[in-house]
């Protein structure tokens, strides 16, 4: 074999610290690494989330401890105090129920007190007032139930483990 030597010229660019700063870019872009000013403003405002629940809301579970709609209303409901709320409206029913049923009893015994002719009629009107007051009653007594053991479950249920994770990235 023949001994080919040949001869390669190296070239070397040196820059001075001011050239150096004009002519590379020093910065991370291609690795993709952002200001938290750029991720806080890639966020979803209010308005783009709910844009976002809705173009998911058949995607999102019914029920689960995560991630779903019951986990949704939990959340909310917590937030703004709604069993608070609710045990108050179904107290509030119950106290109408037993003023309408004083009332009406109050009408009986006036029309009795009155006497007269056809009275007997607005009575049997009455007292079906008050046997459907009382049905309202009862009924809200149960809701008043249902609701009292449906918190109770709620809050004995252990707390979702939160997890938190971020990454910032993009590729081109």
């Amino acid at each position: 074999m023949a001994n080919i030597e040949r001869k390669v010229n190296l070239l070397k660019s040196v820059f001075g610290k001011s050239e150096y700063q004009k002519t590379i870019d020093t910065s991370f872009k291609e690795l993709g690494v952002t200001t938290i000013a750029q991720e806080i403003e890639e966020q979803p405002n209010v308005e783009e989330f709910f844009d976002m629940y809705n173009t998911l809301f058949y995607d999102i579970p019914a029920e689960g401890t995560n991630n779903s709609h019951q986990f949704l209303v939990e959340q909310s409901g917590e937030y703004i105090n709604f069993q608070d709320k609710t045990e108050e409206i179904q107290a509030l029913r119950a106290e109408i129920a037993n003023l309408r049923r004083e009332n009406l009893n109050l009408q009986v015994n006036n029309l009795k007190d009155l006497g007269g002719e056809g009275l007997e009629e607005d009575i049997a009107k009455l007292e079906n007032q008050i046997q459907a007051v009382n049905d309202q009653q009862s009924e809200a007594a149960s809701r008043i139930q249902t609701t009292a053991n449906s918190l109770a479950t709620t809050t004995t249920t252990t707390e979702p483990e939160i997890q938190k994770t971020s990454a910032v990235g993009y590729f081109d």
